[in-house]
């Protein structure tokens, strides 16, 4: 699909998405109890970025995945945290004379060698790296939502226009995915600006946590900003709160990463709307239990 396709379908969108369901993701000031988004599927249950982490985490009763996107040589999106294929496949050995052993260095055909469950655990041995169109047809399959993050924007010019080619194949641009089931994600605020330029109907998020004063700059095209746990106060939370993003709704916080029960509820104090974590369901626990 063009990218001004895209653009012109999802920009009729704009008024309904002005009034999207708040019990996605809690309201500014509401009582809600936050997200549990699983990062990487569930990361620490089963090799992450894979068939078999999101499937876990459906398993476990969690409905949004997060994943990260790189593209291979011959111009594949595929769903990998790093920009090196070393530290969750087994590259090295298969193609041992090809360090440092970059996505973009390799053909989406050579990566559908590698086996990127091994390293986890022996009973993940085989699993594959799949390509985004893989991914997205389990989660429709799992009635999953996502949070699609883009990698490295500046290794791979033009990746957004072909995330969201991808994404439109796969049935991800209709009405009802833009309004329940998709996030687009990235830490380069011009990655972010590109996506809600071409498909203004899809809510995106910025990672890192930009200077509280800067705050209203990046309200003109995201809807969330998705900060490190680890710097994140009350009142930056509130902050944010504050301000209203692209579709016409608060703008809203999901934290990342976070593994334990006292850490996630403290973040639910601060009123984030979303915690992201490698287990999800600690964090499940500790605010049910909050």
């Amino acid at each position: 699909m063009h990218a001004r396709v895209v653009a012109a379908t999802t920009t009729a969108l704009l008024g309904a998405m002005a009034l999207l369901p708040t019990s996605e993701v809690r309201a500014a000031g509401g009582s809600e109890r936050p997200l549990a988004i699983a990062h990487r599927g569930a990361a620490a249950y089963a090799p992450e970025n894979t068939l078999p982490a999101i499937d876990k985490a459906a398993a476990m009763g969690f409905s949004w995945m997060e994943n990260d996107v790189q593209r291979t040589e011959d111009g594949e999106l595929v769903v990998l945290h790093d920009d090196s294929l070393r530290r969750t496949t087994d590259v090295e050995r298969v193609f041992p004379g090809r360090a440092p052993w970059k996505v973009k260095d390799f053909t989406a055909a050579e990566i559908a060698r590698l086996d990127a469950g091994g390293w986890y655990s022996p009973a993940y041995a085989g699993t594959r790296v799949p390509t985004l169109a893989q991914y997205m047809r389990r989660i429709e399959h799992n009635h999953e939502k996502l949070l699609l993050e883009i990698k490295n924007p500046g290794l791979y010019p033009g990746i957004e226009r072909q995330t969201l080619k991808v994404l439109g194949h796969e049935g991800w641009l209709d009405p009802a995915h833009l309004a329940r089931r998709l996030i687009v994600q990235s830490f380069s605020a011009d990655s972010v600006r590109t996506v809600h330029t071409l498909a203004p109907g899809v809510r995106t998020a910025l990672l890192g946590q930009p200077a509280m004063a800067d705050l209203y700059r990046y309200a003109r095209f995201a809807d969330l900003i998705n900060p490190s746990y680890s710097t994140l106060s009350r009142a930056y939370v509130s902050t944010v709160h504050a301000l209203v993003g692209p579709h016409g709704a608060p703008m809203r916080v999901f934290a990342w990463t976070v593994d334990d029960g006292r850490r996630a509820r403290s973040l639910a104090g601060y009123g984030v709307d979303g915690i992201i974590s490698d287990r999800p369901d600690v964090v499940r626990s500790a605010l049910h239990d909050a």
